[in-house]
């Protein structure tokens, strides 16, 4: 019972000796296990679900939960090999005076123990405490209802607790084999090894540039929706290795730059930051890699989602012009007949309407290649459009404009570029394209991947040919001509209208089956504004709810590797500046010393971070132009915001933690 007394006192003791670094480490895990619990708990939430868009954002937050547990995993080991680093002098003293590596697993058995207990008990407690508020946030981004009674889902604990013991249990594992593997003499020299200055490289320093440079090539150049969606994924891959290779030789050639200097280098205020750090450039060049990533990542997911938010109305007016739209389609196309019967069905007679729109156009797919447009029912190509097709008459009306066509012209928009004058439609022939177009607003082919190309030609008869072929019963090509009615509602608000919506919706399919039940291919749609602004809300409020809480770990792991860097540097450098005191330097120019190092080193992460999102900004509009978000300059104006947060943050990061490096070394 003594024994365990001792183990027990000594980890205490540990701790308590280590405060500088187990109070940050500790504070970290409890706010990991704070926002997994109050994530879990959201996306099981009976409250959110029940809300209009609700069961959207939680589908979200249920694919957050467990980025947030690996990230928390990955970023706990990070952390916790800076305590291991620290204590492994102390633990080569207890196996030198003649504690076995047995006894030092159960002393680090009893600090896991402390550190997981506190971390989990913490962190759930205060996500108890703080859920409201978070679901108050929630509820406010997805315009839900605002309830003031507390219901948690208990059942997240459990899954809460384990989560993090395993996490836990992995951190003490890796803790034990970092004592298991090392023999007392290196345990107590650990502290003191300090790393050769390593030799610049400029193979990998090259290569580093080139796979940098290649990850830029593709933000600035992918213009498939397809490409874009793995493209950014690979772009983003590349600019990580890229960072990671131009900081770890960067860091290098800098210090050697300012080390030839004499003018620079030998100055009390210069002399020893650079020397110092001249010896530590790999681990010096990891850490600001790391940061500079973190920073990025915080960038785009923030500017991304906030600028949707903020434009979302914006968008819902884009794609849903009418309270109430319904589409409808055949090959032979749409008589007056079918009209008033789709009509009837889509306004009850106690429904009050304004401003009706209708139009008709062609609706179909196809693979378009070097100005060839070959129509097709699958998609099989990474060439695939959708395409639309107005005759200049609706045009004009819906654009207000006053175009006119000649014999064998089109006007053609495309969402890529083009080459070429001309334009092939397959069993059509040959159309000149007369000059390019913008992306008409009006056009009901906003909700695609896929690239979007708009053909406006002088009567939708011309594709009469291939209707011919097709017949109201064919199905080898996905072609119809339709017919677009919407209009607004005056005497229903907007949860009467999403009631109205679903049960007149569910009339309209059926009749629609009965009455076309006989072989003719035919297509409807039927979408309510009230409906989808639901859905909007509930999947990009929960985006950026969850962008919100991965930006606060991003910017809290930031901050702990700036703080760790800067407390394991200062206590590696004490002997240092001890010794440059005693032959003359200040506590001023140690002050300068340090003011020199973030001008040199530190202020590189977000530089860096800057220049990530400057070469990343054309792919994030094309890719917020997929959903919808046309407002470019609302987006660059968010991520100029957004950029000069992160940037106030850093400093004030950055001089709070130099201050405990400056406590340290002086």
């Amino acid at each position: 019972m003594k024994k365990r007394g001792l183990y027990r006192r000594l980890a205490m003791n540990g701790i308590r000796g280590n405060r500088q670094l187990y109070i940050p480490h500790i504070l970290a895990c409890i706010s990991m296990v704070m926002l997994y619990f109050i994530i879990a708990s959201l996306a099981e939430s009976d409250v959110i679900r029940l809300m209009s868009g609700g069961e959207m954002a939680q589908e979200l937050l249920k694919l957050g939960k467990g980025v947030i547990a690996l990230f928390a995993a990955i970023f706990l080991f990070y952390t916790n090999s800076f305590l291991m680093k620290r204590r492994q002098k102390e633990f080569g003293l207890y196996n030198v005076l003649g504690m076995s590596k047995r006894n030092i697993a159960r002393i680090l058995i009893w600090e896991h123990v402390f550190t997981a207990v506190t971390a989990i008990i913490g962190g759930i407690v205060l996500g108890i405490i703080l859920y409201k508020l978070a679901e108050l946030v929630l509820v406010q981004l997805i315009s839900g209802d605002v309830t003031f009674t507390i219901e948690l889902a208990w059942q997240t604990i459990p899954e809460t607790v384990l989560i993090f013991a395993i996490i836990f249990l992995l951190l003490f594992v890796f803790s034990l084999l970092k004592v298991r593997l090392t023999n007392p003499i290196e345990l107590l020299k650990s502290e003191s090894m300090g790393e050769k200055p390593p030799k610049a490289n400029w193979f990998f320093g090259l290569l580093g540039a080139v796979v940098l440079g290649f990850g830029y090539y593709l933000a600035l150049t992918l213009e498939s929706p397809m490409e874009m969606m793995l493209g950014f994924l690979l772009a983003a891959v590349l600019v990580m290795i890229g960072t990671y290779m131009l900081f770890m030789l960067g860091s290098v050639l800098m210090c050697k730059i300012m080390q030839k200097s004499k003018h620079y280098y030998y100055k009390p205020n210069h002399f020893v930051s650079v020397s110092s750090m001249a010896y530590r450039m790999k681990r010096n060049g990891a850490g600001l890699a790391s940061i500079c990533i973190l920073l990025t990542a915080v960038l785009v997911m923030l500017s991304s989602t906030s600028s949707i938010m903020m434009g979302i109305e914006d968008i819902l007016e884009d794609f849903y012009p009418r309270d109430l739209i319904v589409q409808f389609g055949t090959h032979s196309g749409v008589t007056d007949e079918q009209k008033e019967l789709v009509r009837s069905f889509a306004i009850d007679d106690d429904l009050e309407i304004e401003n009706e729109l209708e139009y008709e156009y062609i609706m179909t797919n196809g693979i378009f290649t070097d100005g060839n447009l070959a129509l097709d029912y699958l998609y099989t190509d990474d060439d695939y459009v959708k395409v639309c097709v107005f005759d200049i008459d609706t045009y004009n009306r819906l654009n207000g404009s006053s175009e006119t066509l000649g014999n064998g012209e089109v006007l053609l928009y495309y969402s890529e570029s083009m080459d070429g004058s001309e334009i092939n439609i397959d069993k059509l022939g040959t159309f000149t394209v007369k000059s390019e177009i913008e992306y008409p607003s009006f056009c009901p082919l906003n909700h695609t991947i896929y690239g979007m190309l708009v053909i406006v030609v002088d009567d939708l008869d011309v594709f009469n040919p291939i209707f011919e072929i097709l017949g109201d019963n064919g199905n080898e090509i996905y072609i119809y001509r339709m017919w677009w009615y919407g209009f607004d509602i005056i005497n229903l608000s907007e949860s009467e209208q999403r009631s109205y919506f679903s049960r007149r919706g569910v009339e309209l399919e059926k009749e629609a089956f009965a009455l076309y039940n006989t072989g003719i291919n035919y297509y409807i749609s039927w979408d309510s504004l009230a409906e989808n602004r639901s859905d909007y809300y509930g999947m990009f409020g929960g985006l950026l709810f969850l962008g919100i809480f991965l930006s606060l770990m991003f910017v809290m792991s930031a901050v702990l590797i700036i703080y760790y860097k800067q407390i394991s540097e200062g206590f590696e450098d004490a002997s240092r500046f001890e010794i440059m005191q005693k032959v003359g330097m200040t506590k001023a120019d140690i002050r300068k010393s340090i003011n020199s190092q973030m001008l040199s080193v530190f202020l590189l992460p977000v530089v860096m971070a800057a220049v990530h999102i400057a070469f990343a900004s054309p792919i994030m509009i094309k890719m917020l132009k997929m959903c919808g978000f046309m407002n470019t300059w609302l987006f660059l104006g968010v991520t100029a915001a957004c950029l000069g947060v992160v940037v106030v943050v850093y400093t004030v990061v950055y001089k709070i933690t130099s201050e405990a490096y400056f406590r340290i070394v002086s």
